[in-house]
């Protein structure tokens, strides 16, 4: 007896397409500090494994994670991500972890360094940018940055604006 083979197109690759940015990237961002080039010059980034630990993980996947007032500080011991708030995970129960606990972040030592000796010569800091997986993996890209002045602040809104005047009248003379 002959077994009935499946048909090319009909249910053979059901639920297995995915978007063509997660295939082409493997990464799906958690969470973003928009603020951050607001409030920050960014000079350097860098990427970083974050150390989790399970109910992190799952609450993370959820997408409820907030970096907005988190820092890296630099101990003997190593990076650690600071003030980074993951909700707790809702069935995690007992086993749950501490939301706002500090996080071990993953770099090399010559990494450690570069970033630890700028900090602390220079008044530079560290600041989180996004979290994400990548490749089923939790990262961080994290960056050494310098805070900006109130008028830095004001001429950035400045700029910003006159830009989009200038992107307004091009579309308005182009539908003409």
């Amino acid at each position: 007896m002959t077994r009935p083979t499946k048909q090319p197109g009909k249910g053979a690759q059901k639920g297995t397409q995915k978007s063509k940015d997660s295939k082409e990237s493997g990464e799906k961002i958690v969470a973003q500090n928009r603020a951050a080039s607001f409030n920050y010059h960014i000079l350097e980034r860098m990427e970083a494994g974050l150390v989790l630990h399970g109910t992190e993980v799952k609450a993370l996947r959820e997408g409820k994670a907030n970096i907005r007032d988190a820092y890296v500080d630099f101990k003997p011991s190593g990076p650690f991500l600071v003030n980074a708030h993951i909700a707790h995970y809702m069935p995690g129960g007992p086993w749950n972890h501490e939301p706002l606990g500090e996080r071990k972040l993953l770099l090399h030592k010559r990494e450690i360094h570069k970033f630890s000796v700028r900090t602390e010569s220079k008044g530079l800091t560290v600041i989180p940018l996004r979290i994400y997986f990548r490749n089923g993996l939790a990262k961080v890209e994290i960056a050494l940055a310098q805070g900006k002045k109130s008028w830095d602040r004001r001429q950035d809104e400045r700029d910003k604006d006159a830009r989009r005047e200038a992107d307004q009248a091009l579309y308005r003379n182009r539908r003409r």
